[in-house]
């Protein structure tokens, strides 16, 4: 099984209209609620390679049972906390430009803390905990630390999508695989890179840290995967690019599930990258047609 947590989950509310004018009122020609989350988007990228998968996380109020109803419909599988707050709503505008407001999040007390602790008592030896997406303010900033020493003696495996010190915090535990993008991989190191070599330099670094396997993607210039033995390159999918939001997750929920299948690095970057770029080809998280579509255009080596 693989578990994804969205801690700080959102029902976007999206707006849109032609045009929108500072201070007057405006009025939108569509708009609807979507459930939305990195832990989510993964989730529903699972879903369409059939891998068995949970979605982790904490939500409340009408916003939370609105989110929940809605995964139930695309059938994403989950088991939240419950809280007493109400799950935030970020505010998705389109128009001539696209603008976004999104919420910081819910309180969250230490009671439904512990409660959500008490989810990883359900992991087993081979699991894959997915954990990715931003905290709640009310959550210690330690708050994806503190759960992996309980991941990690249960013998599941973890991917994590993060960045900064919280990202080199999570090496010691031995990741399973991370994905800084080229220009976050340079931002570890305060650095910048004038050529690709320069890049995986720092990518091997970061496996002497502790990292499993190093995944970097580079949006049109295509990923590398560093690992222990290997360097391996997939190239980028043709195809215009209208969405940058979910590609990210899409491309980690591609690897990891393959992983999960089948234990084959080689295999799972193929099929991460297809689902990054069927992702990025879409105004929305990729279905299995659009993944099929992508897949063949996509070689290793």
């Amino acid at each position: 099984m693989i578990y994804t947590v969205t801690v700080n989950p959102a029902l976007d509310y999206v707006m849109q209209l032609k045009k929108v004018d500072a201070g007057s009122v405006n009025r939108s020609n569509d708009c609807q609620f979507l459930a939305g989350g990195k832990g989510i988007n993964v989730s529903q990228i699972l879903n369409q390679l059939d891998v068995d998968n949970t979605a982790w996380g904490f939500v409340g109020g009408f916003t939370g049972k609105e989110l929940v109803r809605q995964l139930n419909v695309k059938k994403i599988e989950s088991d939240f906390v419950t809280i007493s707050d109400d799950t935030r709503v970020n505010v998705k505008v389109h128009a001539q430009k696209e603008t976004e407001i999104n919420a910081a999040g819910p309180k969250i007390d230490e009671q439904e803390i512990t409660a959500f602790k008490a989810r990883l008592d359900d992991l087993n030896e081979g699991d894959i905990v997915v954990l990715s997406g931003s905290l709640a303010p009310s959550l210690p900033t330690d708050f994806y630390e503190q759960l992996l020493p309980t991941i990690r003696e249960a013998g599941a495996e973890f991917a994590i999508d993060t960045t900064g010190e919280a990202l080199l915090a999570t090496l010691k535990y031995h990741p399973l695989v991370i994905k800084p993008n080229h220009h976050e991989l340079a931002a570890l190191f305060n650095t910048s890179f004038a050529n690709d070599q320069e890049m995986l330099e720092a990518a091997k670094k970061l496996l002497d840290m502790g990292a499993q396997n190093v995944m970097i993607s580079m949006a049109g210039d295509g990923a590398y995967l560093v690992t222990k033995d290997h360097i391996y390159y997939a190239c980028a999918a043709v195809g215009t690019a209208v969405n940058s939001v979910g590609a990210g997750d899409s491309m980690i929920a591609g690897f990891v599930g393959t992983y999960y299948k089948t234990h084959d690095v080689v295999e799972a970057l193929k099929v991460g990258s297809a689902c990054g770029g069927a992702t990025a080809f879409t105004e929305d998280i990729a279905v299995k047609s659009q993944i099929d579509t992508v897949l063949p255009q996509i070689t290793v080596e």
